[in-house]
């Protein structure tokens, strides 16, 4: 059976277009690929090894970690730290910037991370992934990366995807010259291009949201949500389906991939506990802002470009609200409408 093109044959063609590149952006991909893999198979066994349930410990966010959360976040390190192709990391995992052991060279790069997004599915079979972005560490920057070094916006990121670990194990990344998937092929260890140039369809019936919270949404939320509920018989003239994965990557790809909204907006919940979102900008909204906009999707907080907010922290949350272009404009208007 012939062999598609792989993930490291195309970051490979993608970099002979720009002159004076070198390799180095291409292997860290393949680290980052590997660390995906790696993860892929520990969630794939499960309970036969032993690393499900939670590890009573918190991140900072003082969210319970998962067993699975600690083991990603340190394979992803792991197989990133020694080969001299980043400056320092960040995760969801860790309070602060990740400085690399002395022994190791500093690239030029920085990675940020969710290592395992969704982790709470995982005591349920679900769908879970990993998300990623790389930012090139800033011109003139000396010494160890502090924490500025990482409050770069989303517009500037070099590459964001995520590995998708479901039924099979997907790689969805850009660029900055459109998205393309790749599913890794078990039988060679190898992710292959299955699904180039995705485009997100401008129109759509789906939208994807935790109901549970809303009570607390903002009247424009409320407002779209309830048009969509209301299906034929109301002012949009035609049904809607509703979908919840309980994990961004799983609601986002479905988005990607067949097009829809997700929407997890600040509410009077959040508010109350001085939050500005749910998600995390730099390791969630950011990466995958970047991936739907290359794929001809919005994202927005409701009133703000996602990839145009300025960093203030490492953990910094945000408003999310991305998808098919029409739908999030309308749901921006109403925003507008509002004010």
């Amino acid at each position: 059976m012939p062999i598609g093109t792989t993930i490291t044959e195309y970051i490979i063609e993608e970099q002979r277009r720009i002159q004076n590149v070198s390799g180095d952006f291409t292997a860290l991909i393949n680290d980052v690929v590997i660390a995906c893999k790696a993860i892929s198979s520990t969630v794939r066994y499960g309970s036969l090894v032993g690393v499900l349930g939670v590890a009573d410990t918190e991140n900072i966010q003082g969210e319970t970690q998962k067993k699975l959360d600690i083991i990603s976040n340190n394979l992803f390190i792991k197989r990133n730290e020694w080969a001299g192709h980043v400056a320092a990391m960040a995760s969801e995992e860790m309070d602060d910037v990740y400085h690399l052991p002395n022994q190791y060279p500093r690239g030029k790069y920085l990675l940020v991370f969710d290592p395992l997004d969704g982790s709470s599915n995982t005591d349920v079979n679900g769908a879970v992934g990993t998300i990623f972005s790389i930012l090139r560490r800033p011109e003139g920057a000396r010494g160890e990366p502090t924490t500025r070094d990482f409050l770069q916006p989303g517009d500037r990121q070099v590459c964001a995807g995520y590995a998708l670990y479901g039924p099979s194990s997907m790689m969805v990344l850009t660029t900055g010259h459109g998205v393309n998937g790749f599913t890794l092929d078990q039988r060679i260890g190898e992710y292959i291009l299955t699904n180039p140039n995705m485009q997100i369809p401008e129109n759509t019936h789906d939208f994807a949201i935790n109901s549970a919270y809303m009570r607390f949404w903002d009247p424009p939320v409320r407002r779209y949500i309830d048009e969509c509920l209301a299906g034929k018989d109301g002012p949009r003239g035609k049904d809607f389906n509703m979908r919840w994965a309980g994990a961004m990557i799983a609601d986002v790809h479905r988005v990607l991939c067949q097009g829809g909204v997700f929407l997890y907006p600040i509410d009077r919940k959040l508010r109350s506990k001085h939050q500005e979102g749910k998600l995390r900008l730099l390791y969630e909204a950011n990466p995958m802002s970047f991936i739907i906009e290359q794929a001809g999707g919005l994202a927005t907080t409701g009133t703000e470009r996602i990839m145009a907010l300025p960093p203030a922290g490492l953990h910094q949350r945000c408003s999310v609200i991305m998808g098919s272009k029409n739908e999030v404009e309308r749901i921006i208007a109403y925003h507008l409408e509002d004010q």
